[in-house]
């Protein structure tokens, strides 16, 4: 994300509310130092995390930390430069982050049975958010993010080092060297936690990886072809998000707990996980476009300055008359000043194109909310999935 670029101007003045749903956030269009972006209303629905949430995310915290700072120590004690590679990965994966793929994780081994607090359940929490990790480092050097989290970018801070001591050769190819390798990593690391995975779900994890790399590609892809078919935005939007922050999380954790079932338990699951899935990724979309920078830690309209390919602009585009359509055709330009930000944010409000991808996610969080009637798992388990389906479709960050 290219976040030095955009040129801030005064708000615009155009207000507009859409319509909200028990099982979607609503937004209220606003100003802020940009131009138009999309407020939560707190009145509906689900406006902060479960308990239960904050809860797994300490147990998880727990483990990265220790597990992080005895390879720190290991390697540092044979060359102390090499404490900062982990260092890196300590400082991403320990500056925040909502620990959903744990969660989701924990839900399917205890919906399967297992128990509330074993080990390898905790080991497969940390484990998906060091492979996050490993996608976050990757992605912000093919993206040219400046921070993350509210934090410089590894690769941004690596560059800044070899500027400051004049080292050889270019600084922005060494950093990117550096933030590829720590990435490289983290993803070993995550395998490493779970090392003590049944062959069943070993196969799971290997599969979520490939899902998570052809995503990744179509997203790239689809960016500098300028993708706007809302099919093919849906697809990339499953693989390269939803399916390895909510499917596969809970496949793997199921087979964790009762590989014997997996043929009866994961259909049930991915008619949860797949819907919701989406959603997840389509609210993040909308963030993109319209969040608040100081909410969301993203810069309003980044993924329009990125030229992202995302459903709610294919749905803009495919709505839109010649004028707007010509408006839109701005999007992907990295040097889009503020104002032409907010002229193409308000062609997607006019369009329709938001309106209709809000009602989308509603009915695709009921759509999963409602598969648990019949899902095979505990009662406690489709509770928590409950709760979550509400908040990650609702979230504001």
């Amino acid at each position: 994300m290219r976040r030095s670029r955009l040129k801030r101007s005064p708000p615009t003045s155009t207000r507009r509310n859409t319509p909200t749903s028990s099982r979607s956030a609503g937004w209220n269009l606003s100003d802020n130092a940009v131009g138009p972006h999309w407020a939560p209303v707190t009145s509906v629905g689900m406006s902060s995390a479960p308990a239960s949430l904050k809860q797994l995310a300490a147990r998880v915290d727990v483990r990265l930390d220790e597990f992080l700072a005895a390879e720190r120590d290991r390697w540092a004690s044979f060359d102390s430069e090499l404490a900062h590679p982990i260092e890196e990965i300590r400082r991403l994966v320990l500056s925040g982050g909502k620990r959903l793929r744990p969660a989701f994780c924990h839900w399917g081994y205890v919906g399967a049975g297992g128990g509330d607090n074993d080990q390898i359940d905790i080991d497969a929490g940390a484990a998906f958010e060091l492979m996050h990790a490993f996608a976050l480092f990757h992605d912000d050097v093919m993206d040219d993010a400046d921070s993350r989290r509210g934090q410089p970018t590894t690769h941004t801070v690596a560059a800044a080092e070899h500027a400051a001591n004049d080292w050889a050769g270019e600084s922005r190819r060494f950093g990117e060297g550096v933030a590829i390798l720590v990435g490289d990593l983290a993803f070993v690391y995550a395998d490493q936690l779970l090392e003590e995975a049944t062959l069943e779900a070993s196969r799971i994890w290997n599969e979520l990886r490939v899902e998570l790399n052809i995503g990744q590609y179509l997203d790239i892809l689809g960016g500098v072809s300028r993708t706007r078919d809302v099919v093919k935005s849906e697809r990339i939007c499953r693989y390269k998000s939803g399916k390895y922050t909510i499917e596969r999380p809970l496949h793997l954790g199921a087979v964790l707990a009762a590989p014997e079932h997996a043929d009866e338990l994961l259909p049930h699951l991915s008619n949860y996980g797949l819907p919701l899935g989406d959603a997840f990724q389509m609210r993040d979309d909308v963030m993109g476009a319209f969040g608040d920078e100081a909410v969301t830690g993203k810069p309003v309209g980044g993924d329009l300055l990125e030229g992202k390919p995302t459903p709610l602009l294919a749905r803009a585009t495919r709505r839109a008359d010649d004028a707007q359509r010509r408006v839109l055709e701005l999007v992907g330009d990295p040097d889009l000043d503020a104002d032409t930000v907010a002229k193409i944010q308000q062609v997607i409000i006019d369009t329709g194109g938001l309106d209709e991808l809000e009602a989308h996610i509603s009915a695709l969080t009921e759509a999963a909310v409602t598969s648990l009637d019949t899902a095979p798992i505990t009662q406690v388990a489709k509770t928590e999935l409950t709760q979550l389906a509400e908040f990650v479709s609702q979230r504001t960050t």
